[in-house]
């Protein structure tokens, strides 16, 4: 397994050659790994249960330390496969904030 890429490591069953398709996948494939669950009304009306992670997306937080935070999509870094999630108003004491 020299090759750098091959979509072919997609149809194999063994988990080594999966986890190699997805370390060294291009970005225009990567882009498809980063995806967001639908509300139930959303879903409804998208006829989908999930679509890809976008800048500017509002999304909730489902787990971790900051559950149930909702906030917009700030960055999508398809490199690491992140998302970075920002509140929409951070007030400080002296009442000036970002938006």
């Amino acid at each position: 397994m020299k090759q750098n890429f091959s979509t072919k490591w997609k149809e194999s069953k063994q988990p080594r050659k999966q986890r190699k398709y997805r370390a060294n996948a291009p970005l225009h494939i990567r882009k498809k790994f980063v995806n967001l669950n639908l509300s139930k009304d959303l879903r409804k009306k998208q006829k989908k249960r999930s679509l890809q992670a976008k800048k500017g997306d509002k999304v909730k937080i489902m787990r971790g330390k900051f559950k149930g935070e909702v906030g917009k999509i700030l960055e999508v870094n398809l490199k690491s496969s992140k998302i970075i999630v920002g509140k929409k108003n951070n007030r400080t004491k002296k009442g000036t904030g970002n938006n």
